[in-house]
């Protein structure tokens, strides 16, 4: 992977730093933050557990409260990322 490239899913960039997964550009105006609340072992393997997914406004002017527009709690990564995708991209369209 070259510098300054992200992952990305569904043509969104996907970066981790360490238990938050931030999907989106926050060039845009939503992202999505993704916490990692817990993690489950299977097979000497780790693995996502329970997860909080917040759709966010980048609108670094406003307390972050506020920037706050949906959150829920998925178990597992994809389950998460399969919401995530849904709002961000609705919120983008709106935009």
């Amino acid at each position: 992977m070259a510098e300054n490239q992200f992952l990305l899913y569904k043509d969104k960039p996907l970066v981790k730093y360490g238990n938050t997964i931030y999907y989106g550009d926050m060039a845009d105006d939503y992202v999505i933050m993704m916490q990692i609340l817990n993690k489950k072992n299977w097979h000497d393997q780790e693995f996502c557990g329970k997860i909080s997914v917040k759709l966010i406004m980048t609108d670094e002017t406003k307390n972050p409260l506020e920037r706050i527009v949906k959150s829920s709690e998925k178990e597992g990564l994809y389950p998460a990322l399969d919401i995530a995708s849904v709002w961000l991209h609705d919120a983008l369209r709106k935009s």
